[in-house]
């Protein structure tokens, strides 16, 4: 197993560092935002498991040619009570770092959900207390702010859409029904499970210049994913006034905050998303309005297949390598 943990060990660097810089950097994604989605989803899956799979393989190899019999003899070992003298120091080493970082990774995604619904729960109970229905529909509620303001709070069958005054006074019924159905996508689409993930990859391992930038382009994806939703009903100017003016209430934000605190609002701390749609960042308003100022063909098929067949490939290449016996020696 040798030369399978090095393996491994490589593609786990390549994966934390070059690939999540060059996919930030292209421009292909907002041609094709599902797709790209996939391939971050991929990538942090292989990335995590070939980072964690290259540790056990090593510290494993005096005692197995595969993953899975190499476990059985280290277990063996530790229920027997046998001595580990065929394990040295590097390896017992390996296998430590990697029940380290395997334990980090899963608390820290745990740790994550529990902050992001406590979060949530707290918002959900200040909307009770602030917030009017609204005839817009079940599910949307009305909140007494003067700034424009717009974002779902996901919670399944509770799940709520809170527009502020100031942005229905502001929009015209047109693009107020852009605005409900893009967050509505957000909801239907189940993108915060998708924040959630990838605030965890980034609690975890804040170091990594890399889990940020996959953390900023999956914030982004998702507002065009809803955005491209929101297209197949309203007009894009429509839609782009309405951006434009949901953003114009980003900079009376902290208004907003003094009713609710410094959580739950879409524009607070971006590694605990409680809440989820309203504009973003700056960077992620500009990319969208410039994508339906300027919009490019979709991504061919046969670039989506071969993105798609990358997407498989990451995840069996580490998994084949860590369950048969000796594939690389």
């Amino acid at each position: 197993m040798f030369w399978t943990s090095y393996f491994l060990a490589v593609l786990a660097i390549a994966l934390a560092w070059p690939v999540p810089i060059l996919l930030s950097r292209a421009q292909w994604p907002a041609r094709s935002p599902f797709t790209a989605m996939l391939l971050w989803q991929a990538i942090a899956l292989a990335g995590g498991l070939s980072m964690i799979g290259a540790m056990l393989v090593y510290g494993l190899e005096p005692v197995g040619d595969s993953l899975l019999s190499g476990l059985r003899a280290l277990a063996g070992m530790v229920f027997n009570n046998a001595p580990t003298t065929e394990l040295g120091f590097w390896h017992i080493f390996a296998l430590s770092a990697a029940a380290l970082l395997t334990a980090h990774l899963v608390f820290t995604l745990l740790l994550t959900y529990y902050k992001i619904q406590r979060q949530r729960r707290r918002h959900r109970e200040l909307l009770d207390l602030l917030a009017s229905p609204s005839a817009d529909g079940p599910g949307t509620v009305v909140l007494n702010v003067d700034s424009p303001v717009a974002y779902c709070l996901p919670g399944g069958a509770r799940s709520v859409t809170v527009l502020s005054d100031g942005l229905m006074a502001a929009l015209e019924p047109d693009e107020l029904r852009a605005v409900l159905i893009h967050e509505n996508a957000h909801l239907s689409q189940r993108h915060h499970l998708l924040l959630w993930a990838f605030a965890a990859w980034r609690q975890a391992l804040p170091w990594l210049p890399t889990t940020r930038l996959a953390q900023e382009s999956v914030n982004s994806l998702i507002e065009m994913l809803a955005d491209d939703v929101a297209l197949k009903t309203e007009s894009k100017s429509t839609l782009i006034r309405a951006i434009a003016i949901v953003a114009s209430g980003s900079a009376a934000a902290p208004a907003a905050r003094l009713a609710f605190g410094d959580s739950g609002l879409p524009d607070a701390d971006p590694s605990q998303p409680g809440a989820t749609g309203g504009t973003g960042s700056a960077g992620t308003t500009a990319s969208r309005v410039s994508r339906l100022l300027s919009p490019r063909p979709p991504l061919p098929e046969a670039l989506r297949a071969a993105v798609l067949a990358a997407c498989v490939l990451l995840l069996a290449l580490p998994t084949a390598l860590l369950l048969v016996p000796s594939l690389l020696g």
